[in-house]
C-alpha cells in the first residue's frame, strides 16, 4: 500500500509556496502533509494531498516542475520509542529511509531566520504557537488533526 507523493521545484523567495497552496485551495485539493527543503536559491516541497492527479494538473497549469513518486505511510501509536521501533525495522532489513515527514496533523514546524518576528506576527492571528512542553504530552483522540 502505498500514497503519491507530488515534489515540486520552487524558488526559494517569499511568496513562492503561497501561490501553490493558494492554487490548491482555489481546485479544492486539501495538502494532507508536506516537507519544504531549501537547496539555496530553489527548493524541493514535497506534498500529500487528498486527490494527487487533481493537484499535478494545477502544478502543470501554473507551469511548475513537478512529479509524482509512490511513498509509504504509516501511523505510528504516540509512545516513546515507536519512531525507533519503525525505523529499526527498516534498518534491519537493509532498507534506507531517505526522508520522512508527518502527515495529517495541525502542527507544523516552520524554520525562519527572524523568529521572534515571525512568532509576534503569528500571536496576533487565530493561531496556535505551540511550545515545547505542548509537545511533551501525548494528543488526544483526534486532536491535532
Amino acid at each position: 500500500m502505498s500514497v503519491q507523493q507530488i515534489s515540486v521545484f520552487l524558488e526559494s523567495q517569499p511568496g513562492h509556496l503561497r501561490r501553490v497552496l493558494d492554487a490548491f485551495e482555489d481546485a479544492h485539493v486539501s495538502v494532507r502533509g508536506y516537507s519544504a527543503s531549501d537547496t539555496g536559491d530553489y527548493g524541493i516541497v514535497r506534498f500529500i494531498v487528498d486527490d494527487p492527479e487533481r493537484a499535478l494538473a494545477v502544478l502543470v497549469d501554473m507551469g511548475a516542475a513537478a512529479a509524482t513518486t509512490d511513498v509509504l505511510c504509516a501511523r505510528l501509536d504516540d509512545t516513546p520509542g515507536e519512531l525507533a521501533r519503525v525505523m529499526g525495522i527498516m534498518a534491519d532489513c537493509g532498507i534506507n529511509v531517505t526522508y520522512s515527514y508527518s502527515l495529517i496533523s495541525t502542527y507544523i514546524a516552520l524554520s525562519v531566520k527572524d523568529l521572534a518576528r515571525a512568532e509576534e506576527l503569528l500571536a496576533g492571528e487565530p493561531v496556535e504557537l505551540i511550545g515545547q512542553d505542548d509537545l511533551a504530552r501525548p494528543l488526544a483522540s483526534g486532536e491535532g488533526r
